[in-house]
């Protein structure tokens, strides 16, 4: 199995929900370019994160990926 390390041009987390996490921990204004570059670290963490569950619910041998495959990618 090939394991990406992060795709660039893949977006799973809009920047309006981005915007939006920002403005609830406290932030008034937010430049585009910030927003965006939270995004992009926000996309990546999760992809890479969702490669590592993927790895170690088929190191288990299933085919679903199980909460506790999430929580040890979190690690």
């Amino acid at each position: 199995m090939t394991i990406l390390l992060h795709r660039v041009n893949f977006v799973y987390i809009s920047e309006s929900t981005v915007k939006k996490i920002l403005r609830e921990a406290g932030a008034n204004r937010v430049r585009s370019d910030a927003s965006m570059e939270l995004q992009k670290y926000v996309n990546r963490i999760a992809f890479n994160t969702a490669q590592k569950a993927v790895l170690l619910s088929h190191h288990a041998k299933r085919k679903t990926i199980d909460v506790s495959d999430i929580r040890l990618a979190c690690n």
